[in-house]
């Protein structure tokens, strides 16, 4: 499984939020393009970056997303990403992934006009709960059963799925566990990567060794906070993996 750290950015700063809370904000860094190199000197092997402001409304930091192209490193960018054009430049700035959330739980028009302009294979559904519900606009509207958000995935042939528990997300508490086995179970096919909640190398461990079968996870705020290094965390995720495998032969 692979271990996917977060680098979350507000007002050009590396940052996480709690649940999702624009006023729970904590800032880690100056500069988030260094934090992305050093996750990749430290053997992370994709990044998963959120240009906060573009996601609820503002304007997106574009010179960020430049930046860690010109930087080398491999990099997801999700946050306002609702249109053909915005996909198209974080894509043509150096991204490899880009990860759409309220565009896909809004009309399918739109959504395929994002899909047909990049191609699906670069594109990662954004699957954020809340109550119930998948949620877009920076988690803020009403959003859809997780079910028909699911459902749209398979109409519109979406392969990928980041599956975020918004109210685990940034309280080191522990996953989701049961909306990501929820979301295995409504489509057994998707490659699911794990959000929220992860404080622990034995949650790593969990997700790594779970019958859900992740194919990433993404890490934030416990490696901020040094709950552990990045390099026991890929480990955590490749040995659990191994052993599951191992189990099952």
């Amino acid at each position: 499984m692979q271990v996917i750290p977060a680098v979350d950015v507000l007002g050009g700063k590396a940052v996480r939020l709690v649940k999702g809370d624009y006023d729970a904000v904590t800032e880690y860094s100056d500069d988030p393009v260094a934090v992305a190199a050093r996750f990749v000197a430290e053997g992370a092997e994709m990044v998963h970056v959120v240009d906060l402001e573009a996601a609820r409304g503002g304007g997106r930091s574009q010179e960020i997303v430049e930046a860690l192209g010109e930087a080398g490193v491999p990099f997801q960018v999700g946050g306002g990403i609702r249109t053909p054009a915005s996909a198209t430049a974080a894509l043509s700035a150096g991204a490899t992934r880009v990860v759409v959330g309220s565009a896909i739980l809004g009309t399918l028009p739109d959504a395929k006009r994002i899909i047909e302009a990049v191609g699906v294979e670069t594109v990662v559904a954004a699957i954020d709960v809340r109550a119930g519900r998948a949620r877009g606009s920076a988690w803020l509207d009403e959003g859809l059963r997780v079910s028909d958000a699911v459902e749209r995935l398979g109409v519109l042939g979406v392969e990928r799925a980041l599956v975020t528990g918004i109210e685990s997300d940034g309280t080191m508490t522990g996953p989701a566990l049961e909306l990501f086995s929820e979301v295995r179970e409504l489509e057994p096919h998707l490659e699911l990567i794990a959000s929220g909640g992860v404080g622990t190398l034995a949650d790593i461990r969990s997700l790594a060794a779970s019958a859900v079968n992740f194919e990433g996870v993404i890490v934030g705020r416990a490696l901020y906070e040094n709950r552990f290094t990045l390099p026991a965390a890929l480990e955590a995720g490749s040995a659990a993996r191994s052993r599951a495998g191992s189990v099952g032969q």
